[in-house]
């Protein structure tokens, strides 16, 4: 085995005990990269490694030597961040986000940039400009998104971890799809300052890893306060890997809701049937009568509000302060329509034109503030539920990865995908996507578990639990 196929603490053992170095293990995963990433018609899970020195503030701390690629909707001092758009091409970050001074600081290497949909448009890493990543297990399929690249790095071992951005289901779809571990923290659980927006009220940072004690480890190092992010929670960090310690679940109670249990897919229904099994003879009672009656319009509210704030968001890209701008136009108007009207690809348009119209005079009522009030009934749900339960058991995806292009002529098909992950960004609550058992077809399906707010823990131990009995 590689180094490069370690995980973050295997290698860290390694290094403790002399039989690898820091170097030997990122000369081992740049060397996975150019063999098995070369360009867009391999996994092309990278957008720029060859201009993109590896950082590396200090040698020590407790992720010192490990290798971390960053979505690249997370800048970097003195590095370019595109949000794989065309409008921002050009545009280098004068600062660096909190978490990639927080990595740095506990001796990670910043290692290259992910491809993503763009401005995190998406669940299939196609709508990127630089073209589409393709799934480490099954090169046809798509690797799930926005996160894409983040995930299929990881999967494929041209990266030790990464860090994604969950709006939607953005970390743990694709964590799912790839076969890999995806946690959406906590909304203000880890800062966002200096992670290029999406929708503001609902993105979140999170960490991508082979495994559920890797990613408790990288979220220990992001997570905490940040005076520069407003959003930003004042809530002490627990420590994470002292969640893994037991990895009995006696007593802890489980929820799998009424909503879910229905219409599942048949991959799906299997892995749910597996997982209650596993839960059970770990010690979990498992709670079937619990019930979220509103997520049925998850995906309606996530795609009034999410566009909605989009449209505030990336109305700043007009080409006169970032990136693309469009050349010999005749006045101010046309430049800015030429420059986003080519900058923006077609997904982005759509969810701009949708934001736009739902936030008009004469709409906004109707739409925008209606999704917010059925927003917190769904939180309420959520809070309802663990009053009676530790945590809730949902696949992570309805299917597992779907081929390249079938979804991409029908926006609603593809929208769909994040039906079970859409209510814990509308809620602000943590989730957690493990991988749980193959597809008919053997390819990965992913089970998540979802707690009340700041209680990654909770997630880190059933997960580590299930994880344990697989083995």
């Amino acid at each position: 085995m590689s180094l490069a196929q370690k995980t973050a603490f295997q290698l860290l053992e390694l290094y403790r005990n002399k039989k690898a170095s820091e170097e030997e293990a990122l000369t081992d995963v740049v060397s996975a990269v150019h063999t098995k990433d070369r360009d867009t018609r391999s996994i092309h899970a990278y957008i720029d490694l060859e201009h993109s020195t590896p950082l590396q503030k200090q040698v020590s701390g407790p992720l010192a030597g490990i290798p971390i690629a960053l979505k690249d909707n997370i800048c970097v001092e003195g590095r370019e961040a595109t949000c794989a758009s065309e409008i921002l091409k050009g545009f280098v970050s004068p600062y660096s986000a909190t978490v990639v001074e927080k990595l740095l600081n506990a001796g990670a290497v910043i290692f290259g940039r992910t491809n993503m949909d763009e401005f995190a448009f998406g669940s299939s890493c196609e709508t990127s400009c630089y073209g589409p990543t393709r799934n480490p297990r099954d090169p046809e399929r798509v690797p799930g998104g926005s996160s894409g690249g983040s995930a299929a790095c990881v999967a494929d071992d041209t990266a030790i971890a990464s860090l994604g951005s969950d709006t939607g289901g953005s970390i743990r779809q694709p964590a799912a799809f790839c076969g890999v571990v995806g946690m959406k923290p906590t909304y203000g659980r880890v800062s966002r300052y200096g992670l290029i927006a999406f929708a503001s009220s609902l993105d979140q940072i999170g960490p991508i890893t082979k495994d559920v004690r890797d990613n408790a480890l990288l979220l220990s190092v992001i997570a905490g306060h940040d005076s520069k992010d407003s959003t930003s929670a004042n809530v002490s960090v627990p420590d994470y890997l002292k969640a893994l310690e037991d990895t009995k679940l006696s007593g802890m109670k489980i929820g799998y809701p009424l909503e879910i249990q229905k219409d599942l897919t048949p991959d799906a229904a299997k892995l749910m049937t597996e997982a209650v099994k596993i839960l059970e003879k770990k010690g979990a009672v498992i709670d079937r009568s619990i019930t979220l009656p509103h997520t049925k319009y998850a995906v309606n509210v996530y795609y009034i509000v999410a566009p909605s704030e989009a449209s505030s968001n990336l109305a700043r890209f007009d080409g006169v302060r970032f990136g693309h701008r469009a050349a010999a136009t005749a006045n101010l108007l046309s430049m800015y329509e030429n420059t986003r009207g080519h900058g923006f690809g077609a997904e982005a348009k759509r969810r701009i034109i949708l934001g736009t119209y739902s936030l008009s005079s004469g709409y906004y009522d109707a739409y925008y503030v209606k999704a917010m009030k059925v927003r917190t009934l769904i939180k309420n749900d959520f809070d309802e539920a663990f009053k009676k339960v530790d945590a809730i058991l949902m696949p992570t995806a309805p299917s597992a990865a779907f081929k390249l292009g079938e979804k991409t002529k029908d926006p609603l098909e593809m929208y769909l995908s994040d039906i079970y992950t859409i209510s814990a960004n509308l809620a602000g609550i943590p989730a957690i996507s493990i991988p749980g058992a193959l597809s008919e077809g053997g390819l990965p399906l992913g089970l998540q578990f979802l707690a009340k707010p700041f209680a990654e823990e909770t997630l880190y131990k059933i997960a580590h639990s299930y994880e344990e009995a697989l083995k």
